[in-house]
């Protein structure tokens, strides 16, 4: 029996961290099912031909360039008395410390006609592949269901390629996570000037057709109808060409495995402490298949995200080796791109911070340049404070220009717990081609503006 120092179940962006710090200093294995980790938020680019599906695959060398065992198989029980896992193939492995990192599986709902061919969840590089084959056999439809990033983005994608596409969500608005809805009105037009439909406060009740879905049925009496028609069927009938459902409604923690193991498990995942131990001494869990909180709300959070696995699985990995690092949680920071414009948000929206604190709202609309230069575009910021301790809670941006350097920058001001009067003093810099004129910042103006309405 092969023995580990460290044995990591999963071969997602945690345990690929994990592995390359511990790997050079530790006997190291993962266990992976998949023939490819893939680089998920890339899947959509290569539907729309601007990368190759290979290119959305991440390297093995990424795991044995580090010093570590990469083992293809499916681990299928785990026995934390003796510590060991047994897997697919009959292999069994011992080891020291074992790290769950599962990750997560994209959730299909329970709905009439899901087991219909053509109706899918976008999360694999089976996913990926079974889209790309669908394209070539020449569908012409496809529904999308769920507008969070990676909807919007594949609903972008399957649009360039010439397909009627339809973008669907129970929310009022797209990325209703990530933004608040003024911020998102121009965007939204640049989906609809595109030629997406857009189908908001709607739900998918059920899913009708023979063997391929033909129909989606909407919670508001709407029905999506799939062609055009095929007059070349085997009989001479005509019958709609198949188009796909692809539910992207988000995911849950792949634990299936500890269901019945005296692992504790929380509705959102595996539960962890701030040093990622579970409530089984030298076990550990990272990332997706986790539960743990805001950062900012202290409540258990969604924060399902590469960029909070990473730091994470970092985190652990420096621990094991002797640190007494903690991690405080999600502030969940992210960004996407719809039509020309680049949108981001960090920590709360306003919307789920009205439900807990008495807030205040900034704004600040300047030009990614200097206005009188020929690249200048508009960029907008929106703040969100707790109007009792002036402390960020959440902000917001959307520009011509990509935004993750202010979406992050924002995170540090919610993260160390600036004062927004604090914020009004910020130093920044200045240059024609970079950044609005000197005489002002988009965050500074934005805060003062905060500051005024506190008084």
């Amino acid at each position: 029996m092969q023995l580990y120092d460290i044995l990591v179940i999963g071969g997602g962006p945690a345990a690929i961290t994990l592995v390359k710090i511990a790997g050079p200093t530790r006997k190291v294995g993962i266990i992976r099912p998949e023939d490819h980790s893939m680089i998920y938020c890339a899947m959509p680019y290569a539907i729309e031909g601007l990368l190759s599906v290979e290119k959305t695959l991440k390297s093995d060398h990424l795991v044995t360039n580090a010093g570590a065992d990469l083992i293809r198989d499916r681990v299928t029980a785990v026995d934390f008395a003796n510590n060991t896992v047994t897997t697919e193939l009959g292999q069994v492995f011992g080891y020291e410390r074992l790290v769950i990192a599962t990750g997560g599986v994209p959730i299909l709902p329970p709905i009439e006609g899901v087991d219909l061919e053509g109706v899918m969840t976008f999360k694999t590089e089976r996913d990926l592949r079974t889209i790309m084959s669908r394209l070539e056999r020449g569908v012409n439809n496809v529904v999308v269901v769920g507008a969070g990033a990676i909807g919007v983005e594949l609903a972008q994608a399957l649009n360039q390629t010439g397909l009627e596409t339809h973008l669907v969500d129970m929310a009022p608005h797209i990325v209703p996570n990530m933004l608040d809805a003024e911020l998102l009105e121009d965007a939204e037009q640049a989906l609809v000037k595109a030629g997406i439909h857009l189908h908001l406060q709607h739900r998918v009740i059920k899913l009708t057709g023979g063997s391929f879905v033909e129909e989606i049925h909407l919670d508001k009496g709407q029905t999506i109808h799939f062609g055009p028609q095929d007059e070349c069927s085997e009989n001479g009938e005509i019958r709609a060409i198949p188009g796909l459902v692809i539910f992207a409604v988000g995911t849950r923690p792949d634990i299936g495995l500890f269901q019945d193991s005296p692992l504790k498990i929380g509705k959102n995942g595996i539960i962890v402490n701030a040093k990622m131990e579970t409530n089984i001494d030298r076990v550990y869990a990272v990332g997706d298949c986790t539960e743990f909180t805001s950062a900012i709300t202290a409540e258990v959070w969604p924060g399902k995200l590469a960029t909070n696995a990473v730091p994470m699985a970092r985190l652990l990995a420096k621990n094991l080796s002797g640190a007494e690092r903690r991690y405080a949680g999600f502030y969940n920071g992210s960004a996407t791109k719809i039509g020309d414009y680049f949108v981001g948000g960090t920590g709360l929206t306003e919307r789920a911070a009205q439900s807990r604190y008495d807030t205040v709202v900034g704004y600040a609309e300047f030009t990614t340049a200097f206005p009188i230069m020929p690249s200048a575009k508009k960029v907008k910021m929106k703040l969100i404070v707790n109007k009792k301790t002036r402390e960020l809670l959440g902000g917001q941006v959307v520009s011509g220009e990509p935004v993750t350097d202010k979406v992050d920058l924002i995170t540090m001001a919610i993260q160390y717990r600036i004062p927004v009067n604090q914020l009004v003093n910020f130093s920044y810099s200045s240059q024609p081609y970079q950044s609005f004129f000197p005489a002002n910042s988009l965050l500074t103006a934005a805060a003062e503006q905060i500051v005024q309405q506190l008084g």
